[in-house]
């Protein structure tokens, strides 16, 4: 059966990356495969593979409201069905966030051994630090990390387990909870605790929404990081602050940049402070602390969609 691989090349680097991050974080289902590399002097080319058609007009227009003219263009066309996963996954080079450094299997021989090296494959879970919100959050965590020793710690929409395996390698004393809605992202994170030897202090879940046994019963978290969508970012605001210890530290992406300012107002009614927003290509991390107490009662609320 044929699939459908969509391309576009741009003169701007920032441009191209946008493009990539929006197609793997705004379309559902995302593509089984997204490369972004140098095609050439000042150009710039993404692939996405999809197993179905795609109307590419309707998405240009649809990019073009989002992120108005200054995307280039998607090209469709048909290809053979192939395992684009496994061939894209050599187009990713190693990339480093603070003190993280994350490659695939097929740069082993390129990164040095060591406490912050981690090896995450591309596949079927979202996060690999190329995508600017992955790069975010890890970012944020190394800073944190730097002066508060976090004890308690959910990754909620873990995705590939990426953030939950940083915490790892900067808090080796921590505890780590980290779920997910998808069921194959749950079985690739474990995988991926293994691979990077940290199965010992994360336990990985599915779980929809904040209502899990396993989060109620290790509630209240100094620490929760939430790499989703901005719609189930404000619609989990009051859960996630429930379950949150005071004085804890919250660290959130998924999230275009002009949408930051709403999820902020929806942290800050639930006791939250800003302390730093970093931006990124269109899109924004924010890590934020809580300095007001909220009653804990049980979590609930809308399920952690993954974003990026």
């Amino acid at each position: 059966m044929a699939q459908t691989k969509l391309t576009a090349v741009s003169s701007n680097r920032n441009a191209a990356r946008t493009l990539a991050g929006a197609l793997q974080d705004l379309i559902d289902p995302p593509p089984e495969a997204l490369t972004m590399f140098e095609a050439g002097p000042e150009s710039w080319r993404v692939d996405a593979y999809f197993p179905e058609e795609k109307d590419v007009d309707a998405l240009n227009g649809a990019l073009a409201l989002l992120f108005g003219d200054g995307l280039p263009l998607l090209v469709a066309e048909q290809i053979p069905d192939l395992n684009w996963v496994a061939l894209s996954q050599a187009a990713l080079p190693p990339v480093s966030a603070g003190r993280f450094t994350i490659h695939g299997s097929h740069d082993r021989h390129r990164v040095p051994r060591g406490p912050n090296a981690i090896l995450i494959d591309a596949g079927e879970a979202f996060g690999t630090a190329h995508h600017a919100t992955t790069h975010g959050c890890l970012t944020a965590i190394d800073r944190l990390t730097r002066r508060t020793s976090f004890r308690n710690v959910l990754d909620l929409g873990c995705g590939s387990g990426v953030l939950a395996i940083g915490i790892t390698r900067a808090l080796p004393a921590a505890r780590i909870l980290a779920t997910d809605i998808d069921a194959q992202s749950v079985i690739v994170a474990a995988a991926n605790m293994k691979f990077n030897s940290a199965s010992r202090q994360v336990r990985v879940a599915c779980a929809d929404g904040l209502a899990h046994p396993l989060i109620l019963n290790r509630q209240p978290f100094d620490l929760v990081v939430a790499n989703i969508l901005a719609g189930p970012l404000i619609a989990l605001s009051g859960a996630i602050a429930r379950i949150c210890a005071n004085g804890g530290s919250l660290v959130l992406s998924g999230l275009l940049t002009p949408q930051a300012p709403t999820v902020v107002a929806a942290y800050t009614a639930h006791g939250f402070a800003l302390q730093s927003h970093t931006r990124d290509t269109g899109w924004s991390t924010l890590t934020m602390k809580r300095t007001a107490f909220v009653k804990a009662k049980q979590a609930s609320g809308a399920r952690p969609r993954r974003g990026v």
